[in-house]
């Protein structure tokens, strides 16, 4: 499976199946310039900053504009169980800050027969509940910098307990993501390696113990 980032909480699987993209934003494009693409979409949270005449199909929460190169795809924006192309997602109700005030929802993809979750903007612990819904998880990307502190961030991994972490930096200020990356790398014992344009990873290829993958952002607003 190729996981690569593509900024904020924009995420493209590729594995054999299918190719996943988690929370493109309107104007997404890749390295070469084209739009994103994929057959599967998945919306953690409606777009908090639409495009002003922004084109394109609307998402069932009415809200949220899927860019012109991700028409065609399956689009999935709340909790449940679907199997889409041999491609089985898991949809959990989580929230955006710690009131559980702001819904979103979290997404698990099983595919090339490794379980990845996408927390979305999560600002929250995990109950017991929520984890039995999860389940077990290889990969976990998790937002830094936003509704998560990088101390929580942490100790949100620490309950997922994956093999690899992916953060996903989502201040809006530059400064403040490399402060609060540091914290992180910090929080899971360790520092920050360079930054990779992707990951590529396979079942048999998992490292035994929680290992951090940085990467490089590679769209373009």
């Amino acid at each position: 499976m190729e996981l690569t980032w593509y900024g904020r909480t924009c995420v493209r699987l590729k594995g054999r199946d299918a190719v996943v993209v988690a929370d493109p934003y309107q104007s997404v494009v890749g390295p070469t310039g084209r739009g994103i693409t994929a057959e599967i979409v998945t919306y953690s949270h409606p777009d908090d900053a639409p495009l002003a005449r922004a084109k394109g199909k609307t998402a069932r929460d009415g809200k949220t504009i899927v860019p012109g190169s991700l028409e065609e795809a399956f689009i999935l924006d709340g909790p449940g169980e679907y199997e889409i192309r041999h491609v089985l997602l898991t949809g959990v109700r989580t929230y955006r800050d710690d009131q559980r005030g702001t819904r979103q929802t979290a997404f698990v993809v099983e595919l090339d027969q490794m379980h990845t979750i996408h927390l979305g903007d999560i600002g929250h612990l995990l109950t017991e509940e929520k984890l039995g819904d999860i389940g077990s998880v290889d990969i976990a990307c998790v937002p830094i910098g936003g509704n998560l502190s990088a101390t929580r961030a942490a100790e949100l991994i620490a309950q997922l307990d994956p093999r690899i972490v992916v953060p996903m930096p989502v201040c809006e200020d530059e400064r403040d993501c490399d402060e609060a990356l540091a914290k992180f790398f910090h929080e899971m014992g360790g520092a920050p390696g360079p930054a990779q344009p992707k990951l590529q990873i396979a079942m048999s290829a998992l490292p035994e113990e929680t290992t951090v993958v940085l990467l490089e952002s590679r769209g373009k607003q």
